[in-house]
């Protein structure tokens, strides 16, 4: 996670990753997929620096 992230979106951060490993669903890419997940919904969210 970015170190900009909040409490909540850390949160986010290992449910996603927790229940992505506990599928098996994107075997060794659960980091990845976490990751991407919760940085698309900052974005969409306004909570990051716009470019």
């Amino acid at each position: 996670m970015p170190a900009g992230a909040s409490p909540k979106r850390e949160r986010q951060y290992e449910h996603i990753k927790k229940e992505a490993q506990k599928s098996g669903r994107y075997k060794g890419r659960a980091d990845e997929v976490a990751a991407r997940t919760v940085n698309k919904q900052r974005r969409e969210a306004g909570e990051t620096k716009s470019r």
